[in-house]
């Protein structure tokens, strides 16, 4: 799953690396722990050169009143399932990030939570569906992030991950047809993904500063790293 992100990137590079403006409302602040029902920053296939903010969190369409919404949809079923239906047909949307974080489960004790990130790109795009909700007096532009299988960089710290688009995909993902789309919706495949592991200071949304992704000395990053485990 993808349960919590992080973008830091300055602005303007920001800006620079997507070829988009940022539009939203409260303007952009770095961020380094952002928690479900938080804002994403997004860009949408309606809106190719805007980076916008939207509630992390798909509301169903039926709900009667605002609420969390579902922050991950799995790409296996994705087509299948009635609240991602339309979503699915002609709302897909990059979802910015600099290195989201995933927990490990050692042996029943403690998770230990990595981050995960781009050694050679500092901001990446993962694969998002957008909705907007419509309620009596607000709407609510919301997104939920896809998921897949690890790869084998993930597969040692958790049994799912966000799709994580590789730079030359990004454009083609907001185009495509669905048919095309759910071919996209792979394991990370390039070999520039890395991860390691942080201080549990990352589990209060709270923590929102540059030494979240400080790493902890017996850092572990990599292929290589995972590999002789």
């Amino acid at each position: 799953m993808c349960g919590r992100n992080s973008l830091f990137l300055a602005r303007e590079d920001l800006e620079d690396r997507f070829d988009a403006k940022i539009v939203a409302d409260g303007g952009y602040t770095p961020r380094y722990n952002i928690a479900p029902g938080a804002d994403l920053e997004v860009v949408t296939n309606e809106a190719t050169d805007e980076i916008d903010q939207y509630h992390w969190g798909l509301i169903p369409f039926w709900a009667d009143e605002p609420e969390e919404g579902i922050i991950n949809a799995r790409t296996e079923t994705v087509d299948e399932k009635r609240v991602f239906e339309n979503a699915w047909e002609s709302r897909p949307c990059l979802v910015l990030s600099t290195g989201f974080y995933e927990w490990e489960s050692r042996n029943g004790g403690p998770k230990q939570p990595y981050r995960i990130y781009r050694e050679d790109d500092p901001a990446f795009a993962m694969a998002g569906l957008w909705e907007r909700w419509d309620g009596d007096d607000e709407t609510v532009s919301c997104v939920t992030i896809l998921t897949t299988e690890p790869n084998e960089v993930i597969e040692p710290i958790h049994d799912r991950m966000p799709v994580v688009l590789p730079t030359d995909a990004e454009a083609e993902w907001l185009a495509a047809k669905p048919s095309r789309r759910k071919e996209l919706c792979q394991p990370y495949p390039d070999d520039d993904l890395m991860a390691y592991e942080i201080s549990t200071h990352v589990n209060d949304p709270s923590h929102d500063e540059p030494t979240v992704i400080e790493p902890l000395e017996h850092e572990q990053s990599g292929l290589g790293e995972f590999g002789s485990r």
